[in-house]
């Protein structure tokens, strides 16, 4: 019994597809695990949504996880993380653990930038939420965070939009702010912004570490598995990828997050 619980999936849900980045950074560092994977498309961007709409979207998704039997939830959004992250904990109870791709950031730079100040862009209800901001000050390690809310981004890479003439002057429009000036290091408060780092990347031209959440999270449910006992010691079945609301142009997306093919299931929240 003991093993057929190592081996049930994970769990990972975002508002779209931007946790796919997560979810890939997760199979390259643990390749035995599956992966039940949803994407609320219906409802997305989060980033301008009550934080109401948002648990009550959290609790929806999380019972199509249990009833996947998965080990482990991983909230691959921001903005879900600072919105939904406690309630959820309290409903999933024993059913599974549940982990938020803010703490393990958080925890990073709090190893990583003592003393420094350290840059934030994310969506209004991330930013709004100042939940960085009070999970960085209780690490008592001197860090200044500025914050920076960007809210076309995470609408725009959904859309397809970066590499590109777009996506470069919305960039650096956001980049230019005052609010992040004297930074030596920025946070993707996304799981979509991976897919622009390289932008961002030059941007700074080399002069501001900018810090990939993906990767971050990923060795960090890698820890977390390993520590409980929980790590899977082979591979059992495919992979499943759920979006609340089917459009081909996400079909193609994905491959783009996901950096392969996936076959996506329409799974709606409402019937």
């Amino acid at each position: 019994m003991v093993q057929d619980k190592k081996e049930r999936p994970i769990g990972i849900f975002d508002s779209g597809i931007g946790g796919l980045t997560v979810a890939q950074a997760i199979i390259n560092v643990l390749p035995n695990e599956r992966l039940i994977y949803f994407g609320d498309t219906a409802h997305l961007p989060y980033g301008d949504k009550s934080t109401a709409a948002i648990q009550s979207y959290a609790v929806k998704i999380c019972d199509l996880l249990i009833k996947q039997h998965c080990k482990l939830i991983l909230i691959a959004c921001n903005s879900a993380s600072a919105a939904a992250y406690e309630l959820v904990k309290e409903y999933v109870g024993s059913k599974a653990k549940v982990l938020n791709v803010i703490d393990p950031i958080v925890q990073h730079i709090g190893h990583t930038y003592p003393n420094k100040t350290i840059g934030l862009i994310g969506t209004k209800q991330t930013v709004n939420s100042n939940v960085y901001r009070k999970k960085v000050d209780e690490l008592d390690s001197a860090i200044n965070l500025k914050s920076h809310a960007t809210p076309l981004l995470a609408a725009m890479i959904e859309e397809g939009f970066f590499n590109d003439s777009i996506s470069e002057s919305v960039i650096h429009t956001y980049l230019s702010d005052p609010d992040l000036q004297g930074i030596e290091a920025l946070i993707l408060g996304c799981t979509h912004y991976p897919l622009i780092k390289k932008q961002i990347e030059n941007f700074y031209e080399g002069e501001v570490d900018v810090l990939d959440a993906s990767q971050i999270v990923a060795q960090h449910v890698k820890a977390y598995l390993e520590q409980h006992g929980m790590a899977s010691d082979k591979l059992v079945g495919d992979h499943k990828f759920y979006v609340s609301d089917f459009t081909r142009s996400f079909e193609e997306s994905t491959r783009i997050f996901f950096k392969r093919q996936v076959h996506l299931e329409h799974y709606p929240l409402w019937e």
